[in-house]
């Protein structure tokens, strides 16, 4: 949420990512249409949350 400003700010013409078009979407009160690009934006930033916790459980403590 804190990247969004700037990324509405200095994003190329004609040139949306999927946090804009989540943004846009939801603005525009279809939400139904937003939820899947949501919950991808999700979904692609859990997957390297849960493989650091793996590695870090796995880890030797000192």
């Amino acid at each position: 949420m804190k990247e969004l400003p700037a990324t509405l700010i200095i994003r190329p013409f004609n040139f949306d990512t999927l946090a804009v078009r989540v943004y846009s979407l939801a603005a525009d009160e279809r939400l139904a249409e937003a939820s899947g690009a949501a919950l991808a934006i999700v979904l692609v930033g859990l997957i390297p949350v849960i493989l650091l916790n793996l590695r870090w459980a796995d880890s030797p403590r000192k």
